[in-house]
């Protein structure tokens, strides 16, 4: 089989790999129908993660069909289709009891980071019956694979940890996937007012037609001072969605006392924390990895028609034409890419 393989910083490559197997009794082995690209893999090709070594396939969200599962699955059988969450979860470790996923002592962030993960042909999943979930009848498959990742990231560590509730003012600083991610989620709260903020007209324009109720060009204007004229004296949540000093800065000078400031960013250094003009604000600042417990409220929402995921796609392509959907979202502002799904 073929898969997408990290050989280095600015190094993938599409080539012939090893058919995953079965390893473990728990484990599950799925031919991918639909997989993406996210953000963290292009930090991974960036060096951004020294953790993911040379030779790993990337990779960690997308749906597919179960074409063998081991002798301790009992929730999946041959011939399932399922998502596959970003988050590999045994159930039953300390932080598992905790709902902190993430940290599973025998998973956590592994697919396409410390084991081989979904952009291939096929993929074995770890803990498949805390690992997966069963795709409804009739429910749009390129919105589910937002599920992966994209949509419980945005949820959970942006709106969940910003505490959003109805009636706040909130900012979302970069409208990249998990920025609009946050941005559909927040609506479930009712928030009185949502400022998304970026460099990208085009991304302004859908945050728009998403639900965001004012947009800044961060390009053309200054965002901190337009939002402070807006307001009493900031925002109550800010949701920092990029993962870079400047838009960390705009949300520590747009918040106000009280508020909290959610980031959702991967950062690759360190970055300013102006401490001396925050301490007396009585702020929260969260940040933190998907442990994606809300995944099955989503999936409920998304099943629904409640939120369309799917509007946040922009391309697609072949699965083996994966080399050049990586050039399209490297070059995102450019190539007016948001989300992209790749079909095997």
């Amino acid at each position: 089989m073929k898969g997408l393989v990290y050989n280095g910083p600015g190094k993938i490559e599409w080539k012939e790999v090893s058919k995953p197997v079965i390893e473990k009794p728990t484990d599950a082995l799925v031919k991918i129908v639909k997989t993406t690209i996210c953000g963290t893999d292009l930090g991974i090709l960036h060096g951004k993660t020294p953790s993911c070594k040379p030779g790993t396939t990337l990779g960690h969200e997308g749906i597919g069909v179960i074409e063998e599962v081991g002798t301790s699955v009992n929730s999946f059988k041959k011939g399932d289709k399922v998502i596959i969450s970003c988050i590999t979860s045994d159930g039953s470790c300390e932080y598992c009891k905790k709902q902190l996923y993430s940290h599973c002592e025998d998973g956590g962030w592994i697919l396409g980071h410390l084991i081989n993960g979904t952009q291939a042909e096929y993929v074995r999943i770890p803990h498949a019956d805390n690992s997966l979930y069963a795709v409804p009848e009739g429910v749009d498959e390129e919105a589910l694979v937002m599920l992966s990742d994209i949509l419980p990231t945005g949820h959970e560590i942006g709106v969940i940890n910003g505490c959003v509730k109805p009636g706040d003012t909130i900012a979302i600083v970069g409208a990249g996937p998990i920025g609009m991610s946050a941005l559909l989620t927040a609506q479930f709260y009712s928030p009185a007012k949502i400022y998304m903020i970026d460099l990208d007209e085009n991304r302004l324009e859908l945050a728009k037609k998403l639900g965001a109720t004012h947009t800044i060009n961060s390009g053309s204007e200054d965002a901190v001072k337009k939002i402070m004229l807006a307001t009493k004296d900031g925002v109550d949540v800010a949701i920092e969605a990029v993962g870079a000093a400047a838009t960390f800065g705009i949300c520590q000078n747009i918040i106000r006392p009280g508020g909290h400031i959610a980031n959702i960013g991967v950062f690759g250094h360190s970055v300013d924390l102006e401490i001396q003009k925050l301490w007396i604000k009585n702020i929260t600042i969260t940040m933190g990895l998907v442990n994606t417990n809300t995944t099955p409220m989503l999936l409920k929402t998304v099943a629904s028609g409640k939120i369309q995921p799917e509007k946040l796609i922009t391309h697609r392509f072949k699965l083996n034409e994966i080399i050049k959907a990586y050039e399209v979202f490297g070059n995102a502002a450019k190539e007016k890419a948001l989300k992209i799904i790749l079909t095997n």
